[in-house]
């Protein structure tokens, strides 16, 4: 075989080869149906968690200048009313000051405004958790000194306000000091309305036989926020809470089963930050009707539960 042969024998044997070469990496990157695949990178995308909001106790007299502060706050979980223990001995510490300065500045108020979130479950006494959080703290700083006469307060939806991964809301509360004016009748007058629609008009709820839970409609936790104003305010004001029953078995049973329910509606109360010392409880039992106890209809209203003032 001569030089120009051999030489046109490799070049054949060059392109065959390529061309074998070419057409398997070809291949190899195609899909069954001869289509090259889709090489987009697929992106894991981590979720961005907002960090918690954290509100420091803060609150201020503008007219005087005098301010309270403290790191901490009162912390609360969430869809709950009762306030996280424990609490910092700084916000004790300005608690104590807070007290001391309304208790000499009579006119001087606290109001203290409860934040809740639209996704919160409320099982509380009061129309909203923010309220109910505010009555929790009205109630701890009463525990230190201050006078109920000396705090309002208030709830108000805050969407905004923002949980840690373990659902504590971190001082879901805004707090500022007012001042009374020298003439001002208003809250005496509000005391006198309310005063006549509570007695008018008392707080009535039903037991059904075994009942052992309390399930407020939203007139009714209206209703218990206006006593609650009430009694607050009002210095020689009591809750009466009075228990009655349909005339079924025996009246002296009856008129323990009426104690108790009457009970049971006071350590709800209690529970929701409302005084014992401004609660007083009795039975009625069967002596009292309010319809007829030949029907299911008419034993089912004598089985109820009536709260009311002096």
């Amino acid at each position: 075989m001569n030089k120009k042969t051999t030489y046109i024998l490799g070049l054949l044997l060059t392109i065959i080869f390529g061309t074998l070469l070419y057409y398997n990496l070809c291949c190899s990157s195609l899909d069954v149906d001869g289509v090259m695949p889709d090489e987009t990178e697929t992106v894991v995308v981590e979720e961005v968690i907002a960090p918690a909001t954290k509100n420091k106790f803060s609150m201020e007299d503008n007219k005087s200048g005098v301010s309270f502060s403290a790191m901490s706050n009162f912390n609360f979980a969430h869809s709950k009313a009762q306030i996280l223990q424990p609490v910092s001995e700084g916000l004790k510490h300005e608690l104590d000051r807070l007290s001391g300065f309304l208790n000499e500045n009579p006119r001087k108020v606290a109001e203290i405004t409860g934040f809740y979130r639209d996704d919160e479950i409320n099982n509380t006494a009061f129309p909203n958790l923010g309220l109910a959080r505010a009555h929790a703290v009205k109630s701890y700083c009463m525990s230190q000194g201050v006078s109920s006469r000396s705090i309002n307060a208030y709830g108000e939806l805050n969407a905004e306000m923002i949980p840690d991964q373990d659902g504590t809301f971190f001082g879901p509360l805004r707090y500022r000091v007012s001042t009374i004016a020298e003439n001002d009748t208003s809250l005496q007058d509000e005391l006198k309305a309310l005063e006549t629609e509570i007695k008018t008009n008392p707080l009535v709820m039903y037991f059904d036989i075994g009942d052992t839970s309390i399930n407020l409609s939203k007139s009714q936790r209206e209703k218990v926020a206006k006593i609650a104003r009430y009694i607050d305010k009002s210095e020689n004001a009591k809750l009466h809470i009075i228990g009655h029953t349909d005339n079924t078995g025996d009246r002296k049973s009856n008129i323990e089963l009426a104690l108790k329910r009457a009970g049971f509606i006071k350590e709800y109360f209690v529970d929701n930050a409302i005084s014992d010392t401004k609660i007083e409880t009795s039975s009625k039992g069967p002596d009292a009707p309010i319809a007829s106890n030949d029907t299911d209809e008419g034993r089912a209203k004598n089985r109820r539960v009536v709260v009311t003032i002096n």
